[in-house]
């Protein structure tokens, strides 16, 4: 269970209990002519990752001869949010692209196919917070079904504090919530089998006994999360909820 403490915020604006998903889908394949391609939606943020590679890279004094090279663009798209966003390349997809990369980079095995690239495009649709989670969620299951070598899978969730209250998968009215303490955004990566954290940001202020109970609860949550795109993986062209 989350841990409250002696805080003003009750209740979540959708009714959900403090340490509750929201509704996931989850499903593989759904762009065909990629090599790998997944989508996954976590309450109405949704996003949409295509893999293509490995293949050799140019230019080829990129190429490296002991190892590969895996490269992530993230991108909101135009009409995602209620504001329009700005085509184009911002600070902000640039900052999550890389993040998500090296997050991708702790199990994707880059020393399986020396000289090549696998790119992978995360595209997100329609944005309720959380996203940056949502891509990753996306781009692990479009790297296994395009048959990346991988040492484990990982999942992503955003947790936070909400005045002093713990909460995980945080939407996007929590996002900014403030009242009180205001909020802190968690965005954490968690390794499937190893259990080790492979994305750890934090936004705003908490004590080390908060956080520590955090990763705790989102340790929690990417079990959850993992079995999930399991099943996705398995059954590739339906459409998984949980």
């Amino acid at each position: 269970m989350a841990k409250k403490i002696e805080s003003a915020y009750k209740k979540r604006v959708d009714g959900r209990a403090f340490d509750e998903l929201r509704p996931i889908k989850a499903k593989v394949g759904v762009i065909p002519s990629a090599d790998g391609s997944a989508m996954y939606q976590s309450g109405k943020t949704r996003a949409i990752a295509v893999v293509r590679g490995p293949r050799t890279l140019h230019p080829k004094h990129m190429e490296n001869p002991q190892r590969g090279v895996l490269r992530v663009t993230y991108q909101m798209m135009a009409f995602s949010v209620w504001d329009r966003i700005k085509p184009g390349t911002s600070r902000r997809s640039q900052e999550i692209g890389k993040v998500s990369e090296w997050a991708l980079g702790e199990i994707v095995d880059l020393d399986a196919f020396p000289n090549s690239v696998v790119d992978v495009i995360i595209q997100i649709p329609q944005a309720d917070a959380g996203t940056r989670v949502a891509g990753i969620n996306a781009a692990v299951m479009a790297l296994a079904q395009a048959g990346v070598p991988m040492k484990e899978m990982i999942s992503a969730i955003a947790v936070g504090k909400m005045d002093k209250t713990l909460v995980v998968d945080v939407n996007k009215e929590e996002e900014d919530f403030e009242e009180g303490e205001g909020p802190t955004d968690v965005p954490i990566a968690i390794t499937s089998k190893s259990n080790e954290i492979a994305l750890l940001q934090l936004d705003g202020k908490m004590s080390i006994p908060e956080l520590k109970e955090l990763i705790k609860m989102a340790k929690v949550a990417c079990k959850k999360i993992n079995d999930i795109q399991t099943k996705a993986l398995k059954e590739p062209g339906k459409e998984i909820t949980g």
